[in-house]
């Protein structure tokens, strides 16, 4: 009898606990995110479609904000899958001018506000941005006609607030975050920028496409988070193979990127607490696994270390 009133007594207890605590969750949920997410959004390397990676990407969250870092083939069903609303997008920001981080800026925001963006998106990035931006709504001109006559869109073009970069230093800064641009080493592109997001809560570095850069150790100072592109030399052979350009892509990619050791060595000088590898070279063929980036990253850096993968979240 006893026994049998006190398991009563337990199970109550325990049923009023989780009725409690689904209310705190129902709650909690109500209530705007307060903490700053990193989304890694694609990873691949380069402009070329690949099976394993999206092309570069992602996307900063403070307080349910959404920071779009670079605009790669794809992004916007990337922040689909991400489980990012188009509406949360405030800012823009492109790193440099190559096809890789640019392809789909103005798609983005075309496909925005397809979906439920109404709001004007402050877009920043090197010269010619603001070109770009009048080139795009005039190349879609006849889509946004249509659709802002048929389906009772707000106007598209008022909502596009582009803002050229061409030098470093602070580029925005509203409640929720500050954002800083230093010049990196991305020949033959310039200006080209790494960038620091820092909010209440953390300190988030990405490099953008950069060789070896003391601009962007200092700019990654004590940051609790460094986004770094990766390039793992002795797999360049076989990239190499299958391109038809290969002599001219070769000096490239030895002169405008950074090997595994190199970015150890950068994340070990700027003292982050953790080092994401993103930007794959090569980020397709050869398929390289997890492992082979971490070994040759970690004899220079003894930080944390994450092998970037798309819509990873950090």
């Amino acid at each position: 009898m006893i026994d049998s009133m006190r398991r009563r007594l337990v199970l109550g207890s325990a049923l009023s606990s989780l009725a409690l605590s689904a209310t705190w969750n129902r709650a909690r949920a109500q209530l705007p995110s307060r903490h700053t997410r990193l989304i890694l959004l694609g990873t691949g390397g380069g402009p070329t479609p690949k099976k394993n990676r999206s092309a570069p990407a992602q996307v900063i969250l403070v307080d349910g904000v959404a920071y779009v870092v670079d605009c790669g083939n794809g992004v916007g069903r990337q922040l689909a899958l991400a489980g990012v609303k188009f509406s949360a997008i405030r800012d823009v920001f492109i790193t440099h001018q190559h096809s890789d981080h640019n392809a789909d800026y103005g798609n983005l925001l075309l496909l925005a506000w397809e979906s439920d963006l109404t709001h004007p998106v402050d877009t920043w990035g090197p010269p010619p941005l603001a070109k770009m931006t009048k080139a795009f709504l005039e190349l879609n001109d006849y889509d946004i006609r249509i659709r802002t006559a048929d389906e009772g869109r707000v106007p598209f073009a008022p909502l596009i607030v582009p803002h050229e970069i061409s030098a470093p230093g602070v580029v925005m800064q509203d409640e929720r975050v500050k954002v800083t641009a230093a010049l990196v080493q991305h020949p033959p592109v310039v200006p080209a920028f790494a960038l620091r997001f820092d909010t209440a809560e953390r300190s988030i570095v990405i490099s953008g496409d950069t060789a070896p850069s003391d601009n962007l150790v200092a700019l990654a100072k004590g940051a609790d988070v460094l986004v770094h592109e990766v390039m793992h030399l002795p797999s360049l052979e076989k990239l190499i193979a299958s391109e038809p350009n290969a002599v001219r892509l070769k000096e490239h990619l030895l002169a405008a990127h950074t090997s595994c050791e190199d970015v150890g060595r950068i994340a070990t000088a700027a003292g982050v607490r953790t080092l994401v590898l993103s930007h794959f070279v090569p980020g397709g063929y050869p398929y390289l696994e997890d492992a082979v980036w971490l070994d040759a990253v970690r004899p220079y850096f003894a930080g944390e270390i994450i092998v970037g993968r798309d819509l990873l979240e950090v």
